[in-house]
């Protein structure tokens, strides 16, 4: 017998307590009880990129970083080659 994804499985537990923890932290940082440094190196993230994205967690280094390493496996094309893998 088949089953799916049930309360038991633990799975929308652990999304929603992730969800919760960032949708906290976003806050905090509106607020104004976010940090002024990147949170990866720890360097003073500038007066003009705060000023800008106000949300900004990482200086502009980290960011180009972690915008490099970002990858989609989504296809948007729909093919049937992606649904089969």
């Amino acid at each position: 017998m088949a089953t799916g994804f049930g309360p038991a499985d633990g799975v929308q537990d652990t999304i929603l307590s992730n969800l919760l923890n960032e949708v906290d932290r976003v806050r905090a940082a509106l607020d104004g009880a976010g940090s002024e440094h990147c949170e990866e190196c720890g360097e003073k993230i500038p007066q003009a990129r705060r000023k800008a994205m106000p949300s900004a967690r990482y200086c502009i280094a980290c960011q180009a970083r972690h915008d490099q390493g970002a990858t989609s496996h989504y296809n948007r094309r729909g093919s049937k080659d992606s649904q089969l893998r």
